[in-house]
C-alpha cells in the first residue's frame, strides 16, 4: 500500500513538472537602438500597418480580428501599448504570430514600428 502511494505521488510530481515546463511562456519583445531612428505614424508606420495588419479579414474596422482594429492612428497607438503587439510581429514564443499565415515582417519594418513605440508613438 505504501509503495503504491509513493508511485502515485511520484507520478503526480512528474506530471506537474512536465505540464509547467511545457507552458507557452511569453517572452519580452525585443527592443532596438533608436537613437538615430525617429519614425512617425504618418510617414513610416501607417503604410506598414495598412499593408500588413489593417486589411480585410484582419484588423480593420469591419473585421476586428481578436477584437483589434488598427485602422486609425489612435487605435494603433492604443494597441501598441500591449506587449502582444510587438511580440506577435516579432514571432516570439507565447504570442500569436502576425501577420497570420504569412511571413514575419522584415527586420527593418519591425525596427521602424518598435522605434516608433519607444519614441512615444508620434503621429
Amino acid at each position: 500500500m505504501k509503495f503504491e502511494f509513493q508511485k502515485i505521488a511520484l507520478a503526480s510530481v512528474l506530471a506537474t513538472f512536465l505540464f509547467v515546463s511545457c507552458e507557452d511562456k511569453k517572452v519580452e519583445p525585443l527592443t532596438y537602438d533608436c537613437t538615430t531612428v525617429t519614425p512617425t505614424y504618418t510617414a513610416d508606420v501607417k503604410t506598414i500597418i495598412d499593408t500588413n495588419c489593417a486589411t480585410s479579414g484582419c484588423h480593420n474596422s469591419s473585421s476586428r480580428a481578436d477584437g483589434r482594429d488598427y485602422s486609425t492612428y489612435s487605435l494603433v497607438k492604443r494597441g501598441a501599448s500591449d506587449n502582444s503587439f510587438m511580440g506577435s510581429m516579432q514571432h516570439l514564443s507565447g504570442y500569436k504570430s502576425m501577420p497570420q499565415g504569412r511571413s514575419k515582417l522584415s527586420d527593418a519594418q519591425i525596427q521602424t514600428i518598435s522605434c516608433w513605440i519607444q519614441n512615444g508613438s508620434p503621429e
